[in-house]
């Protein structure tokens, strides 16, 4: 029974992902019930059911119960395993809904992570596998987790609906985390892009490169925004376009923004040029935003700073996102862990929005599975 005493129990369908990610690391068995119990299609999505499924490949030994309408959920977490893996991720959502929790739990496996994940590389829903390669990676290698073994490829592009892209993600394990400082963001020095085109004209790239331009030149001069149009099988099975920016600073943190166009047949087409100027836009404002770690990596920032060794880790963030504020409070429930929080007023010299100081003393989570060689 004391098993049963220590499992968490949550209702509804919400921060499922936050849900299962903690339990694995922190051991801790979950009950989920009343998954979309009033809806006329009660239960699970197909695309939270491959993310169980992902879960239960790269652990060993995890026990996954759901009853027969999908509506209740028991997790019972095991031994993150890692190696050499594939899956196929639900089109309904992008590549990135999975990848943000591999990022979490890659570093503590047993076995370093490699995995092919096929599905959708760019939507309007989850953050793009570019926007997670440009951010997600440089913010690992600040906590330690870096080698030449750490990297995201993108073999294929996939857009919405169909899908068709592939991309490669491999992690190194890491024993212990190193405590960070990341206090002062420092200045914005350049700005890097990726406009990308499948299966429509290749000119798409440039007006959409041109346009962006237009807005962020009065910003800065360091500009480089690449084209990648891709042809043929790499193109994915949908046409589409879109565009990804990051503000990268001088102390190393960086900044991202990112559109993607409508999926075929579905909404009013978008014009290159407009999706262009609403991306840089959408950058100034979250340069505005500012901090250290951008909107999108903010609740990967905090479980790092979590599972560190038993020292004091600080990070300056921007506004925190409702899903980063709900990860918080999962955060207290699963590692009884409270972060100290303080706001900061934008000084003269630095304009922008308010800003927020997290700082915890980390628990010293040491990832007991990795062999020692």
């Amino acid at each position: 029974m004391a098993g049963e005493a220590q499992c968490l129990s949550y209702a509804g369908c919400n921060f499922l992902r936050q849900r299962l990610v903690l339990a694995t690391l922190s051991g801790r068995p979950v009950k989920i019930r009343k998954i979309r119990a009033k809806e006329e299609d009660p239960g699970l999505r197909d695309f939270e059911a491959s993310f169980i499924r992902l879960i239960d490949k790269v652990t060993n030994g995890s026990q996954i119960e759901i009853n027969q309408t999908g509506t209740t959920l028991y997790y019972q977490p095991g031994l993150l395993y890692g190696g050499s893996l594939e899956h196929d991720c639900s089109p309904t959502r992008g590549i990135g809904y999975y990848l943000e929790s591999l990022l979490c739990l890659a570093p503590f496996m047993k076995h370093p992570l490699k995995i092919v994940l096929r599905g959708v590389t760019n939507d309007q829903v989850d953050p793009s596998v570019d926007v997670l390669k440009a951010t997600a990676l440089p913010l690992l290698k600040k906590f330690g987790i870096d080698g030449k073994s750490l990297e995201i490829k993108i073999n294929r592009r996939g857009m919405p609906p169909k899908g068709g892209g592939e991309i490669v993600f491999a992690c190194p394990v890491r024993r212990v985390l190193q405590p960070i400082q990341f206090t002062d963001p420092g200045k914005i020095k350049r700005i890097r892009g990726t406009a990308y085109s499948v299966r429509v004209s290749p000119q798409m790239a440039n007006r959409i490169v041109e346009s962006a331009r237009s807005i962020l030149n009065k910003f800065l001069p360091d500009i480089y925004i690449y084209t990648d149009h891709m042809k043929g099988v790499s193109s994915g099975k949908s046409p589409g376009f879109g565009l990804c920016l990051t503000a990268e600073t001088i102390n190393g943190s960086v900044l991202s923004a990112e559109l993607a166009s409508n999926p075929q047949g579905q909404g009013a087409a978008v014009l290159p040029e407009e999706l262009g100027q609403n991306c840089a836009r959408l950058l100034l404002e979250e340069v505005y935003r500012g901090g250290c770690v951008d909107s999108t990596n903010q609740s990967l920032a905090l479980l790092l700073m979590t599972l560190g060794q038993r020292d004091v880790s600080k990070v300056l963030l921007g506004p925190l996102s409702p899903y980063t504020i709900e990860f918080l409070r999962h955060l207290r429930s699963f590692f009884q862990i409270m972060f100290k929080i303080e706001t900061k007023a934008p000084e003269e010299a630095y304009m922008g929005g308010e800003k927020v100081l997290m700082t915890c003393v980390g628990i010293g989570f040491s990832n007991l599975s990795k062999t020692i060689r």
